[in-house]
């Protein structure tokens, strides 16, 4: 296993850093957090069009370009250094794979065309009221009439649920957890109720399904091991995005320590500041190899590997982005003294 970059790999995170720069600047984050949509349409499109992001790694026959997941994994890190505020995560990490693992190749023959060309905005309706991301916190009913599959429930805490065109539902039948499409966000019997979260850049919503109709994907009972799959998929490429967004704050603090200065020379001086950025450092470096095994991992495509993998990502990265974040903070709010003692200030 090659556990480098290539140059190939290395030109497509220069290419996607460019769009971002231009595209997805701290103005633009700031105006779409706080938009009711909170993503531009515009530029969602241009990902797709311009550097075919939403189709990187869907295979080639259904409308991508069949790159991998290491590929897959520059592209997110990248948007989590941009913050990007899009349903990038929703479509490609939870839909996508979704569609690939499920057992339909009809389903994904007519799906994946569309999220690969940035035409649907398709997201994953897993967690219910109980927040529980296992097999048995699956409640939501689906049953067959004679005029097909109906849904029942609700679903919360779904990403960009109130953007998406397609929602793949988690769902229990008599035979066991199955995997359903809803393929308008006009459905009836559907509604969709935002929810406030504290990352204003990732929306959520909460999902009433009052006898939707539904299509069935795959085989009736058999949709767990799919739904798990995607599970460790996500989580990696969720850990790789935090590791980008670390970077970008310890960027920031770096840079502030060298302007900012107090007695007469810039804190980034003083042994305080020093090492709480070196430390900031090492929690990313950190970080950034327990995510790129997950990559690495999922490319191999050995089960418990992944999982494993997968497990170390989400409980590493998601601390030490939380840490480095309020250390960057500290940074921008601190003061020292002659003794290199750094002080927050209020």
């Amino acid at each position: 296993m090659d556990l480098t970059f290539s140059e190939e790999q290395d030109e497509l995170r220069t290419v996607v850093r460019s769009f971002l720069n231009r595209h997805a600047t701290e103005a633009d984050v700031r105006r779409l957090a706080a938009e009711s949509s909170g993503h531009d349409p515009w530029i969602w499109r241009r990902m797709a069009t311009e550097i075919g992001l939403q189709g990187l790694a869907v295979p080639e026959e259904y409308g991508g370009s069949g790159f991998g997941y290491v590929d897959l994994g520059v592209v997110f890190e990248e948007t989590g250094r941009a913050l990007l505020c899009a349903p990038y995560f929703s479509t490609v990490a939870l839909a996508a794979e979704t569609l690939l693992r499920c057992d339909d190749e009809a389903a994904r023959a007519e799906l994946l065309p569309g999220i690969a060309s940035g035409e649907t905005v398709a997201t994953l309706a897993l967690t219910e009221d109980s927040g529980r991301w296992d097999e048995p916190g699956i409640r939501l009913t689906a049953r067959a009439g004679t005029g097909g599959w109906r849904l029942t429930g609700v679903k919360t805490y779904v990403p960009d649920g109130h953007l998406a065109d397609l929602l793949l539902v988690v769902a229990r039948t008599p035979a066991g957890i199955s995997l359903f499409a809803v393929e308008s966000a006009d459905a009836p019997g559907l509604t969709h109720t935002h929810l406030p979260t504290l990352d204003q850049t990732r929306r959520q919503a909460r999902i009433t399904f009052t006898d939707t109709p539904a299509r069935l994907l795959g085989t009736d009972g058999t949709a767990w091991p799919a739904v798990a799959r995607t599970l460790a998929t996500a989580a990696v490429l969720l850990a790789v995005e935090q590791v980008g967004g670390a970077a970008a704050a310890l960027d920031a603090a770096v840079a502030y320590a060298k302007l900012r200065e107090q007695y007469g020379r810039p804190i980034g001086s003083f042994q305080g500041i020093k090492h709480k950025c070196a430390d900031m450092l090492v929690e990313i470096e950190s970080a950034r190899s327990a995510a790129y095994a997950g990559l690495w991992a999922l490319d191999a495509g050995d089960e418990t590997e992944i999982a494993v993998a997968a497990a170390l990502a989400q409980a590493f990265c998601s601390e030490a982005f939380t840490k480095v974040a309020g250390d960057t903070i500290q940074v921008h709010g601190a003061s020292a003294s002659p003794g290199n003692t750094p002080r927050t200030s209020t």
